[in-house]
């Protein structure tokens, strides 16, 4: 179900409480490796950035709320930016929001204007001095990055936190 319709259908709150359970679920000891591009509000509630802290390594891809505009204004899906003013919302979600993912975050990496190859170098390259990237592909396999999916979405959230989760285990 589109998050839209998932909001209209059942509210903020409940999208809330599914996303704090999945965020537990994926980030839990002995879960798979997983690369988690979590939805722009998902360091609103405690429980969700004291997981994200403690057990990932998160990345926030920061941007401007007039960099956001620029790439959203024409976006319907997102529930929180359908009124009459999105970038004054925008403005004021950065307000609220910019302070969390900034205690959560390991590190941050600016989106500004780079191409998503771009910023998933960027990444690759902090994951990589900060020594965790054998964590995302087995022993002798490669690790490589392109443009798109989980990648594309994570440049274009509304300054999202994207959480590394290596396996705990040796």
């Amino acid at each position: 179900m589109p998050i839209r319709a998932y909001f209209e259908q059942h509210g903020e709150a409940a999208f809330r409480d599914l996303e704090e359970a999945v965020i537990d679920e994926l980030t839990r000891e002995g879960a798979a490796p997983l690369i988690l591009a979590t939805g722009g509000g998902a360091v609103l509630r405690p429980a969700n950035r004291e997981r994200l802290k403690a057990r990932t390594t998160v990345i926030y891809l920061r941007s401007s709320p007039d960099e956001l505009y620029r790439r959203l204004r024409h976006d319907t899906q997102r529930p929180l930016l359908q009124v009459a003013d999105p970038l004054a919302k925008l403005r004021e979600l950065y307000e609220q929001r910019h302070p969390l993912y900034d205690e959560v975050a390991h590190y941050r990496v600016d989106t500004g204007r780079p191409s998503v190859a771009t910023l998933v170098n960027m990444i690759m390259m902090q994951l990589d001095m900060a020594g965790l990237m054998s964590a995302l592909a087995p022993a002798g396999q490669a690790v490589s990055a392109a443009g798109g999916g989980s990648a594309a979405s994570a440049a274009g959230e509304l300054a999202t936190p994207a959480a590394f989760s290596p396996d705990p285990a040796p």
